[in-house]
């Protein structure tokens, strides 16, 4: 036995609609945006997921670093053995976002081993791809408390089996509250000897992948969790009281998830605007200085803070190393971008018209309400109005 789905309260059903409000929007602000901005978006995203996700086991990099072993390049800030980790769980969820747009795939106990591999082989000492053994302890520092114990290792299998089963899809449960139900499941479980938070997290955006309502990869959660740990281990602590007790009421976590769909969506939707704006000012530069449209895209992931490469420059442009050297120079001399270093680890950086920009672009740090605030201040048989749509 598993935790079951709880049933849903009329306010958790009007949450995610606004939700899917929100996710609406975003595709529409997407699906209007030029293809290679959509692309940079997408990136970013995958990026902030990849360092979110991560952060929580205290593997930790910076966005500009993350965004390079996305291209899979090696940041110079970076140590081997956080190389290895991030690479590693940037391949399994490259899997998981791929399956968004697989028809015959097909969801089983060794695509979750296979994951899993994918994770953690850099170090076979954490037995990638293979159940655990024994007995498991989550222990939470800086004070070595255990926190939780896992069921015995022998329920493993089983459980996993009925976790994989609960999760078909038109099972008429909504994708976020059966992504919800997985996650919460999987981390409970605790299938293997370690790595099973990223692996709950994945499984989690694996659920919303099949979803198809939008790009998978602006469905994780994963920078949000990221940004909220603490309140992340609490309200899992708070569930599983302890030990495997499945019998405990989940709707605490689906609320939990369902606040942090709404806030990542919103957040995604201020900064799609944002990078919108900065793709106006950059194309305008390009256009008065009579550069090459291709420039754009590089000078537009300049302004957000990203570090622009030859190698990457040649990747997006389609164009010979020759030329990427001589765009990065042009771009060099109009005074948009600093070189950093020499030779083959050279990089480049806004200058500062781009900083400029930046600094009339960037966010508020100001986030996205409590959802459930907004459904109970609204009146009823009201229209409800997003904030900021």
């Amino acid at each position: 036995m598993i935790f079951a789905t709880p049933p849903l309260a009329d306010e958790d059903r009007a949450v995610l609609a606004l939700i899917r409000d929100l996710k609406e929007s975003l595709r529409y602000t997407v699906a209007q945006s030029p293809n290679r901005w959509k692309g940079s978006l997408r990136r970013n995203t995958f990026a902030r997921a990849l360092r979110g996700s991560n952060s929580i086991e205290g593997i930790n990099a910076s966005l500009s670093d993350a965004v390079a072993i996305i291209d899979d390049e090696k940041p110079e800030t970076v140590d081997e053995e956080t190389f290895r980790a991030l690479t590693g769980y940037r391949n399994a969820l490259t899997y998981v976002l791929q399956t968004h747009d697989d028809p015959h795939f097909e969801l089983h106990a060794q695509v979750v081993k296979s994951l899993h591999f994918m994770m953690l082989s850099y170090d076979l000492t954490k037995m990638p791809g293979q159940w655990r053994p024994g007995s498991i302890y989550v222990v939470r520092d800086p004070g070595g408390e255990t926190v939780y114990e896992g069921p015995d290792a022998a329920l493993v299998p089983p459980l996993v089996d009925e976790l994989i089963a609960s999760l078909v899809p038109n099972s008429g449960v909504d994708p976020i509250v059966r992504g919800a139900m997985a996650h919460l499941n999987f981390t409970m479980i605790h299938p293997f000897k370690d790595g099973n938070g990223r692996m709950a997290r994945a499984l989690q955006t694996l659920v919303m992948a099949r979803d198809g309502v939008l790009s998978p990869v602006f469905c994780s959660i994963e920078e949000w969790l990221g940004r909220n740990t603490e309140a992340y281990y609490d309200i899992l602590a708070q569930t599983g009281e302890g030990h495997w007790n499945p019998d405990r009421d989940a709707l605490p976590w689906v609320r939990f998830c369902l606040l942090a769909h709404y806030q990542q969506a919103a957040t995604l939707l201020q900064r799609s605007h944002a990078m919108s704006r900065v793709f106006d000012e950059v194309a305008k530069i390009v256009s008065q200085q009579g550069l090459l449209e291709r420039m754009t895209i590089s000078l537009v992931d300049a302004v957000f803070g990203y570090k622009i490469r030859a190698g990457r420059y040649q990747q997006d442009n389609q164009v010979s190393d020759v030329v990427a050297s001589r765009d990065l120079r042009r771009l060099c001399d109009a005074g948009l971008l600093e070189p950093i270093g020499e030779k083959r680890g050279r990089y480049y950086i806004a200058a500062k018209p781009l900083r400029e920009i930046y600094a009339k672009s960037r966010l508020n740090d100001v986030r996205a309400g409590d959802p459930y605030e907004i459904i109970r201040r609204a009146q009823p048989k009201s229209q409800l109005i997003l904030p900021g749509v």
